[in-house]
């Protein structure tokens, strides 16, 4: 037992999402002072954050004038788009960077993370190439096959994402993911279709000095390449669970540094496929709000802290669901909270996000369930009852 560990610690968020938010809240219970860093003003995280800073995360500049300014023991990214050159600089400097400045390098871009898994790691994965133009998008769908997925080597919860079913529709995918690719980068990757049964997410908590220890997998169902609703625990055997903790640990152990990684598979009839990985807490993960004592943003937070996990109880079938926006605003008002909380073992998270656009998300539901069934139904259904007017 570490008895050395002194708090509060000054944390500073790059991103301020809702994730972040869940994280900041988590941090607060602990007494820690965060610095909540995003793009916009009045994001989630800064909502409840000692104080915020609105900058361009690319601009190594901007990030160099806020850690001068408020000199950080902790820098945790929370998005993929930060001038991660910069964050090595800092590492260098003595500040720590979750899970390590490499591994965040590594993760922000899709190319990097799969290349180390199939490259260096021998990992299976979806067979996939590469291309930084229409051109070479053409050839490389040709190469793998249709249908064929593509997603911007850099991008957030899925955005840019969309399956290409014959050569017709490689122009319009190409557009797509280009226009929603995060950071200065027009690269895509074009992976093969995986016919899976189920698509889970590992989070996987890797310790300074414990063992890396896993939660239940969490199933997840996505449109346009996003979330829409996750359920825990996903319902998988043993054997391929087993082989998801030994695929998870291989690539963590890989990148280093501690926290818990969102690692993600497509699980197959017979086999267990890794598909990608965030260094964060992970937007599926939501559903640990009340699945688990401990849900995603306590447990990284006490894996960065190098604080104790004792245990992880899950309780039983759980889902959450996502609450989107169906047009543009920047005047927020929901109804239908009161009616969807109405049923038992119901919970809401509205994020406070001061605008709106189609599709975005701007809540999630939370229920537990006798199954996994009645749980998913019953998080929709709470869902469908919230809207903005």
């Amino acid at each position: 037992m570490n008895n050395s560990i002194k708090l509060p610690k000054k944390l500073m968020l790059l991103g301020a999402g809702e994730l972040g938010k869940e994280f900041v809240i988590a941090a607060q219970r602990l007494g820690n002072y965060v610095i909540a860093v995003d793009r916009y003003p009045n994001a989630p995280a800064m909502q409840v954050a000692d104080c915020s800073e609105v900058i361009s995360m690319l601009s190594a500049d901007d990030l160099e004038a806020i850690v001068t300014k408020h000199e950080p023991d902790l820098i945790i990214p929370e998005i993929e788009a930060i001038r991660t050159e910069k964050l090595l600089e800092f590492e260098q400097r003595g500040i720590t960077v979750i899970p390590t400045a490499a591994a965040t390098n590594y993760t922000m871009n899709r190319d990097r993370i799969r290349d180390l898994a199939n490259q260096q790691l021998a990992i299976r994965t979806a067979r996939y190439g590469y291309a930084n133009s229409l051109e070479e998008l053409s050839i490389a769908a040709d190469l793998i096959g249709f249908p064929n997925v593509l997603k911007p080597v850099m991008s957030s919860s899925g955005k840019g994402q969309s399956v290409i079913q014959n050569k017709d529709e490689v122009e319009q995918a190409w557009n797509y993911a280009i226009a929603n690719s995060r950071g200065d980068t027009q690269k895509v990757i074009v992976e093969e279709f995986i016919d899976f049964e189920i698509e889970i997410t590992l989070l996987t908590i890797k310790q300074w000095n414990a063992p890396t220890i896993f939660c239940a997998p969490i199933g997840h169902r996505q449109e346009r390449g996003d979330y829409q609703e996750s359920w825990q625990p996903a319902g998988i055997s043993e054997d391929k669970i087993l082989k998801a903790q030994e695929i998870a640990k291989k690539v963590t152990d890989a990148l280093g540094g501690a926290g818990i990684f969102g690692v993600e598979f497509f699980i197959t009839k017979d086999e267990v496929i890794f598909s990608e990985l965030s260094p964060r807490p992970h937007d599926t993960g939501m559903v640990t709000l009340i699945s688990q004592n401990l849900n995603e943003f306590e447990l990284h937070l006490r894996a960065v802290l190098g604080l104790p996990i004792s245990n992880i109880a899950q309780f039983g079938p759980s889902a959450s669901a996502v609450i989107l926006a169906s047009e543009k605003s920047d005047s927020i008002t929901y109804t239908g909270v009161a009616d969807a909380l109405s049923e038992i073992d119901v919970d809401i998270r509205l994020f406070g996000k001061p605008t709106s656009h189609p599709y975005r998300r701007m809540g999630v539901a939370l229920a537990k369930g006798a199954d996994i069934q009645q749980a998913r139904e019953k998080a929709t259904r709470a869902a469908s009852k919230i809207k903005l007017v």
